[in-house]
């Protein structure tokens, strides 16, 4: 007999998971599969990664142990809202053998036609990384051509590239400096070149 745990999730406090689990425990009882745990995130927003979901968190600490062989759930998006933060949670479940029953997309992880379904999403997961990396260095490159300085604003200026100087003629350690300036060695060793 397959041992499985619920997982449901609602955004608000006003919201409630009782219809997901009404749902889950009678799917799990036609299927003749074993309910072992519930785990259940009131209030908070499938945006919020693992450390933010208590009840995720458990959840997956527990498939790690090997405490149950799949995971059911009302909707994908209750397991999570990000593409790539769905296929994380997915791969390292497929990693540990737990399988993934989403009732609403009727999606089981322990079929062939699943674990198609799931290669889907992990492809398009990977498709939507690099789209989004492509923009980020067009939009850089773009900025660029406009003239536009990236990366971190810096600290040096005549009046501090002057005091660091005047330190280090006075004998002053590189490490002194910059603790004295508040600034990193590097850009002790910057102002000094």
């Amino acid at each position: 007999m397959k041992k499985v745990a619920i997982y449901a999730r609602v955004s608000t406090a006003s919201q409630t998971t009782e219809n997901q689990l009404i749902d889950l425990r009678q799917t799990a009882e036609r299927m003749g599969y074993t309910i072992v745990a519930e785990f259940v995130d009131n209030g908070i927003s499938g945006a919020k990664g693992r450390c933010d979901r208590p009840a995720l968190d458990q959840m997956l600490k527990q498939a790690a142990q090997r405490r149950f062989d799949m995971i059911l759930c009302w909707d994908i998006s209750r397991l999570g809202r990000s593409l790539q933060n769905l296929v994380e949670i997915l791969t390292d479940l497929q990693s540990m053998k737990i399988d993934l029953f989403f009732q609403q997309q009727g999606l089981d992880t322990s079929t062939s036609s699943g674990r198609m379904m799931f290669s889907v999403f992990g492809a398009l997961a990977e498709y939507e990384r690099e789209l989004i990396r492509e923009r980020v260095i067009a939009g850089q490159q773009r900025a660029k051509a406009q003239g536009v300085k990236l990366g971190r604003p810096s600290k040096m200026n005549d009046a501090l590239r002057t005091a660091i100087k005047l330190l280090r003629e006075k004998g002053m350690g590189i490490k002194q400096i910059a603790a004295q300036c508040q600034v990193g060695v590097g850009t002790v060793y910057a102002a000094l070149a």
